[in-house]
């Protein structure tokens, strides 16, 4: 058994990590690192059987990727949140799952995208709230999760979704069983939260994690963020799902994972 299977099981990040090699050869890469997961933020460069067979021969899974999130190049950062872009946003679910079923993938995340001055914080909400309840609903009978993620304002300014607290009132609205948290602890702690007890308090809906070092966002033992009673904590909540390694690397990306060992020493 691969020890990095044990709890906690971390994917690598493919958008993230081994980025000195071309994104097909960076599966292989993070199966010799140890991973047997792997996610990124976008696939949708490629066909969707290219990409599955890159992860099968790779012999890893593929665990999380995000809808489409609108014309990227321009500033866009997802279309969930956005009045005008109903369509688009159906059209970015059906993409998605095109891919999901490709790939084998369970887990989607929806992108808010950013505030508009020019238009009344209610009205997006109620937007979003709309949008993720058709796209929930979309994906459920594929057996699929959607999430949604806090990202701090300092990464992504004018986001339109900062807090754990905000997402956690957004699921309950929504009223979905599909619609889950994906919890960024580097995220949260950029937003002045404490981590533990955000986490304690979001756990019975946290779907999906994410890791850096905070503030630095490199490797998880830099910074001011203790993993090492993070991923305990984690580990006695019982958690069964996979923990994403979105950082940048300090370096050389091999050379940077000996974080692993040392943070999850029992």
């Amino acid at each position: 058994m691969n020890p990095l299977a044990a709890m906690p099981r971390f994917a690598a990040n493919l958008s993230w990590l081994f980025t000195e090699l071309d994104f097909p050869d960076r599966f292989q890469a993070a199966a010799r690192a140890g991973f047997d997961a792997v996610e990124f933020l976008f696939p949708y460069g490629y066909t969707p059987e290219a990409v599955a067979r890159w992860q099968r021969d790779a012999g890893v899974q593929t665990v999380l990727f995000n809808l489409p999130p609108g014309e990227w190049a321009n500033g866009e950062r997802g279309l969930a949140a956005q009045p005008g872009r109903e369509q688009d946003f159906a059209a970015s679910v059906e993409l998605a799952l095109l891919h999901a079923r490709a790939l084998g993938v369970k887990r989607l995340h929806a992108m808010a995208g950013l505030t508009d001055p020019d238009l009344p914080h209610s009205l997006q909400r109620h937007v979003y709230i709309q949008n993720l309840r058709q796209a929930c609903r979309r994906l459920a009978p594929s057996g699929i999760e959607l999430l949604i993620e806090p990202i701090n304002p300092g990464d992504m300014p004018h986001y339109f979704l900062t807090h754990v607290s905000q997402a956690l009132e957004i699921i309950a609205e929504v009223g979905e069983p599909n619609l889950r948290l994906q919890f960024d602890a580097y995220h949260v702690h950029r937003v002045g939260n404490d981590v533990g007890a955000t986490f304690a308090v979001a756990q019975p809906q946290v779907a999906h994690i994410q890791i850096a070092g905070s503030p630095g966002r490199n490797e998880p033992d830099t910074g001011t963020l203790d993993y090492r009673m993070l991923f305990a904590q984690i580990d006695a909540a019982g958690f069964e799902g996979w923990i994403g390694c979105e950082y940048r690397p300090a370096a050389d990306t091999v050379a940077g994972l000996r974080w692993r060992e040392r943070l999850t020493a029992r």
